[in-house]
């Protein structure tokens, strides 16, 4: 009786890495052992995971988040390989607080932006985590949040609040830890996250003035706006082939049409600087 054929191929010795955090087994089965290259589906996930891995992974250079790709929080081993990964990287904001700490001046950011934004991605990152969506769908949001808060609070302290700061990221922290408890109700939640929208567009409309009022981008990072920019593009497709929600994927492109407006300004004033702009009047 003959033995069935167990079909191997040169890739084997890197299947359980591309498996567990790349592709599904059919996909690599597809790839490397019948060397169907062009297989749509699977390469829609390969492109999703891949642009998930760049978000999260970019942060390093300023880019935007990085998640290691995994599909599941069922595994506790790749769950926590992802954190201890994630937790390593900067993300897209450090540039942005570098700059307010070299100038010491966190001149031309509007405090009430950054609220919104952050009230955005705080609904973002609950939404998430309510209907288990995959970590990789939304890391960049935890990363985000924590830097968004870190932006407030120098804006506050460098505009001599430090007080007032301090109270900021004490309310904020009171907050998320009743939004993600299971104390606030789901539908509570979904509210948030709709709100995203009127949030998300309002907190840049607010900046957008804020340049146009001063004649300058003030101590906005360039770095940070446009990988901002380039991040939330790419979440338009990792969010429709990762969750399939088109509440999250409608908020990534209206973030996306946002963050635009704001790096087109950053071009336009590509020139004008705050004592520039002092010493011309």
């Amino acid at each position: 009786m003959a033995e069935a054929v167990v079909e191997t191929s040169f890739m084997d010795p890197f299947k359980d890495i591309l498996v567990n955090y790349l592709m599904p087994e059919k996909c690599y089965d597809e790839f490397f052992l019948q060397f169907n290259l062009l297989h749509v589906d699977c390469l829609k996930i390969v492109i999703s995971k891949g642009l998930g891995i760049g978000i999260i992974l970019g942060s390093v250079l300023g880019m935007k988040t990085p998640t290691f790709i995994f599909t599941t929080h069922k595994n506790p081993n790749n769950f926590l390989l992802t954190l201890m990964l994630c937790a390593c990287l900067f993300t897209v904001k450090l540039p942005q607080i570098l700059k307010l700490i070299g100038a010491k001046s966190a001149e031309g950011l509007s405090f009430n932006s950054v609220l919104l934004e952050l009230f955005a991605i705080t609904g973002t990152m609950a939404y998430s985590i309510a209907n288990s969506f995959p970590f990789s769908s939304w890391g960049e949001a935890l990363f985000l949040m924590l830097q968004t808060v870190t932006i407030g609070f120098l804006i506050q302290h460098y505009g001599g609040n430090t007080i007032k700061g301090l109270g900021f990221l004490a309310v904020y922290c009171g907050l998320l830890a009743v939004v993600l408890s299971p104390v606030t109700p789901v539908s509570v939640v979904t509210t948030m996250q709709a709100s995203n929208m009127p949030a998300i567009i309002f907190g840049r409309l607010i900046q957008a003035g804020t340049n146009y009022r001063n004649g300058h981008t003030g101590q906005l990072s360039a770095i940070s706006v446009f990988l901002l920019f380039a991040g939330s593009l790419a979440r338009i497709f990792t969010t429709v082939q990762e969750t399939g929600d088109s509440l999250m994927a409608v908020t990534y492109i209206i973030s996306s049409f946002c963050n635009g407006v704001i790096a087109a300004q950053v071009l336009y004033y590509w020139n004008s600087s705050p004592a520039l702009r002092k010493k011309t009047e």
